[in-house]
């Protein structure tokens, strides 16, 4: 049974894979949701992230995988692809950013959803605006929002140069993009494609934003499935 080690988002729990855990289970494969640390004793680059990444695998007996990362980590995910390429079986982006930058505001509207001393409703609508389309419910992602974790990986990102990561690849790649997000918008993935890896799959999907993942989970289940079955 193939492995595959999922990467959750900024600040999120690795339950954000949950449903497309259930559908890798069902397809005979083995997931594993990485939760993040709920501190780091020092400020962490992206490479120490990886490494720490790695010796979780390690613990649990597995040496090659596939790899997917959401959001954050999409970024922690290539990190770990540049630093133990020998490791990585293949490569899945979702909501791929890093490079094309949303506009200024959208990062403050970001990380307000780490913000507790919101309102209910005020912290809701944080999470619609910067995560979801127009149309989709935010409230599941209600809860699950880390502000220690999203700091310490905030800064690791920060402290880490984008040549380190951005380009890192294998030679089987899926790159899933949502035409509504806001945070890490489409271009981010064809850029990715036209200037790092020409043999990536890159999937573009409609009605969904940055969260995706409670968005459109059956098109994304289908999209990564066949792309691991495909050898």
């Amino acid at each position: 049974m193939e492995s595959v080690v999922l990467i959750p988002s900024l600040g999120r729990p690795s339950s954000d894979f949950d449903l497309l855990s259930d559908s890798l289970h069902q397809a005979a494969f083995r997931p594993i949701a990485i939760e993040p640390r709920p501190h780091f004793s020092d400020r962490p680059s992206l490479h120490d992230l990886a490494l720490d990444t790695i010796q979780q695998i390690d613990e649990l007996g597995i040496e090659r995988f596939h790899l997917v990362g959401h959001a954050f980590g999409n970024r922690l995910s290539r990190c770990i692809t540049a630093d133990f390429p020998g490791r990585v079986l293949s490569l899945t982006l979702l909501a791929a950013g890093g490079l094309v930058e949303p506009p200024v505001e959208m990062w403050q509207v970001l990380f307000s959803c780490y913000d507790k001393s919101l309102s209910d409703s005020a912290h809701l609508d944080a999470v619609r605006t910067a995560f979801f389309a127009e149309g989709n419910d935010p409230s599941s992602w209600r809860d699950g929002w880390y502000p220690e974790i999203m700091k310490y990986q905030r800064g690791a990102v920060a402290s880490t140069p984008r040549e380190d990561w951005w380009s890192a690849t294998v030679p089987r790649v899926l790159v899933i993009q949502a035409f509504q997000d806001a945070i890490a918008p489409v271009e981010n993935g064809r850029r990715y494609q036209t200037e790092c890896a020409p043999h990536a799959q890159l999937v573009e999907i409609n009605g969904s934003g940055h969260a995706m993942l409670p968005e459109q989970p059956e098109a994304i289940a289908s999209a990564l499935l066949a792309f691991l079955r495909r050898k």
